[in-house]
Order: structure tokens, then sequence, then C-alpha cells
């Protein structure tokens, strides 16, 4: 018997047909999904191609198409049955770490004689050290260098110590400039996520004045919805994704196997943000719950060793490190998490449609659920 989960994407219309008429009536809230069938005529001289790619020519004959839209975000994806039940597992990457180590010897194995410091120095942590990005896109824009050569090389304790040298890195930098409060940590690993240094490091930046435009987005659309429906946004996602199978806990912190994906895999952490003051009056400064770290690492390990994930993108989207004058009441600190396809494939994940239109997604969320579960 084949081995597959119970539930597809194919599955999701009558999947929430089933839910309690509550628990219908809060997805219809935040989703709208429609299905069409697409269909095809291939000549004989095909017949032959398809076999050997999907198993039948039959299997492409009539192709059902599931569309999936945020209506609070207006993110979208589309997937396609066929596309989708291909099996998620480990691809071959033979000749990755091989690629991986003759980078050896580029700057940031030598950070504090090759790249430039801040103007209030260096944050080291245990396994990292900062350098400030030499072509900027904000005011403040750093990075965290690993002190591993390797990015697919990590531990627990080196991705929480990476997450807080970059923290760290951010009080340093509000301390120069009490204006710029919003904070924004990226890992983009490996070139197809579009690193341009194949040693591992993440990104860091802090605004001034307000948030950047995808982030004060998402903090408008929840307040939105909370002034709609009386209720917070982002307990209702979790909520829906818990209902069909698609939400876990790993600890305090709950994930999502994303039912509107940017691309390929999409989890979404979410994290409440503990705040600290420190005297009458003081503005609060924000920390990450461990939790959040644990599950952080746990997923990427789940990503990298089961998954045969190589490169991929992951982001912290969350209010402002410190209190601002905007409501950010109810906004939790949100992680994404983003597989961007094999290295070995010159075929870019990202095209015209991602850009400018929905996302074009073949992973399944209901298997990717499955899988996290199992490793969390």
């Amino acid at each position: 018997m084949e081995d597959r989960p119970l539930k597809t994407i194919a599955d999701l219309p009558q999947l929430v047909e089933s839910l309690s008429p509550a628990k219908q009536e809060l997805f219809r809230r935040i989703f709208h999904v429609s299905t069409v069938v697409g269909h095809l005529k291939p000549p004989p001289s095909m017949h032959r191609w398809i076999e050997s790619h999907f198993g039948s020519v039959e299997a492409v004959l009539a192709q059902r198409i599931v569309k999936v839209t945020n209506l609070v975000t207006w993110e979208g994806s589309l997937f396609n049955e066929l596309r989708a039940e291909r099996p998620m597992e480990a691809r071959e990457n033979e000749d990755i770490k091989k690629l991986i180590m003759e980078n050896y010897g580029d700057p940031f194995c030598r950070p504090l004689e090759e790249t430039p410091e801040d103007v209030f120095g260096r944050v080291r942590g245990k396994y990292s050290v900062t350098c400030s990005n030499i072509a900027k896109y904000d005011g403040f824009h750093g990075l965290v260098i690993f002190d591993e050569h390797d990015p697919l090389v990590f531990s627990a304790e080196r991705v929480s110590d990476y997450i807080d040298t970059a923290l760290a890195w951010a009080q340093e930098a509000h301390e120069v400039d009490p204006e710029a409060r919003y904070f924004f940590l990226m890992w983009n690993c490996l070139w197809k996520s579009g690193a341009s240094i194949i040693h591992g490091h993440t990104q860091m930046t802090l605004g001034r004045e307000m948030h950047y435009a995808k982030v004060e987005h998402l903090r408008r659309a929840a307040k939105g919805y909370e002034k709609t429906y009386g209720s917070n946004y982002f307990d209702d996602l979790y909520e829906v994704h818990s209902a069909l199978g698609l939400g876990l806990e790993a600890g305090r912190t709950r994930l999502l196997a994303y039912l509107t994906p940017i691309k390929e895999k999409e989890v979404l952490f979410i994290s409440q943000p503990r705040w600290e003051h420190h005297g009458l009056g003081s503005n609060g400064k924000l920390r990450l719950d461990e939790d959040l770290k644990v599950a952080i690492y746990k997923v990427l390990r789940c990503f990298v060793d089961r998954l045969g994930v190589r490169s991929f993108n992951l982001a912290f989207c969350m209010p402002p490190i410190i209190e601002a004058g905007e409501d950010w009441s109810g906004f939790p600190v949100i992680v994404r998490l983003v597989d961007r396809g094999s290295l070995i494939n010159k075929t870019a994940d990202f095209g015209g449609m991602e850009l400018y239109a929905a996302s074009v997604v073949a992973s399944d969320p209901f298997r990717l659920a499955e899988v996290l579960r199992t490793s969390l």
C-alpha cells in the first residue's frame, strides 16, 4: 500500500465542509478556496515522455487546480494536484558539500580582516561575529557571520546564538540612533535563496519611522480583521490550520504548514514577544522566547535532514524592538521559512506569477505537516 497522508491539498474543499459550522465560518473569514480542472490533448509522440515523468498519459489529461486566497493579507497560492502528489523526500545533492568547501577562504572566513565594522563596532556571539554590510539598503544594515563556513552545519546552540547576536546588534544600533527601532532579520542560505556568499551568515536591518512595507501591511491587515471580527487574526489563523491538521505546537510556539505559501514547504512560526521594562516610564525592550529558537532549529534540521532542503529563506516579521507610537498590540513574532528549490536546478523558482499574480506551489501543506509532526 502506498504510504501517503490521509489528507491532501486536493481534498481541501471537502475538508472544510467537514468542519463544524463555527470552524467553517472562521475558515471563510480568512480564506477563499476554488477549484478548476484543466484539460489537454497530447500527441501520441509525447506519450512515452509523459509516462516516464507522470506515470501515465491519463494522469495529465484532466488536472485539478486548487486556488487558495488569504482574504486578510491577500496572499494566494495555486496548487496543481498532479504536481502536489510528488513524493516529499530528500533530493540527491552529492556535489553540494564539495561546492561549499571549494569556496572556503572567502572574505567571511576572515571577517575581522576582510569585512567592515559598524560605527558602534562589532557584536560578538559565542559562534558568530557581526559586520557592517558594505552595500547597504538601510541606514543600519549588518550581518551575523557564522564561525562555521558550511551554512548547513548547525546545532540548536548555534542557531540560538545567531539570533541572539543579531538582536544584540539591533540594540547597539538603537543606542546610536534612538529613532531606529524596526528590526528585520533574514537568513538567505546558499545561492538559490539570493545569497551572494556561500559562507554561513544572516543579514539584519534596523529602520526608522515605520516598519518595512510588508510587515506594516500585515500589521494593518491584522488590525482591520480585529476591528471587523473582534478577535485576533493570528489566533484565528492558527485555529483554522489546527482544525485542518496543519497546525502544530512546539512548547509555546505555534507552527503552521501555511495554506497560502509564497513557495514550496512554507512554515510559519507564531511566538508571543516578551517585553522587559527597567524602571518606571522606561520603554519596554523586546525579547524572543527560547521555545521559538528551539522550534526554528528543529524545523531547519527537518528541512535539511528529512526533506533534502539545501537552500532556504528564513525571515523574522516582528514588532519594533522598542515600543513605538503605532498600535502593535496582539502582533506576535512571526518567522517564515521557505524552501527555495534544488541547488542543481538552473531554473528560477520565482517568475511572473509569483511576482505579480499568485504563487504556483508544487508541495502539499498536508504532507509537510505530517513530516513536521514526526520531527517535533
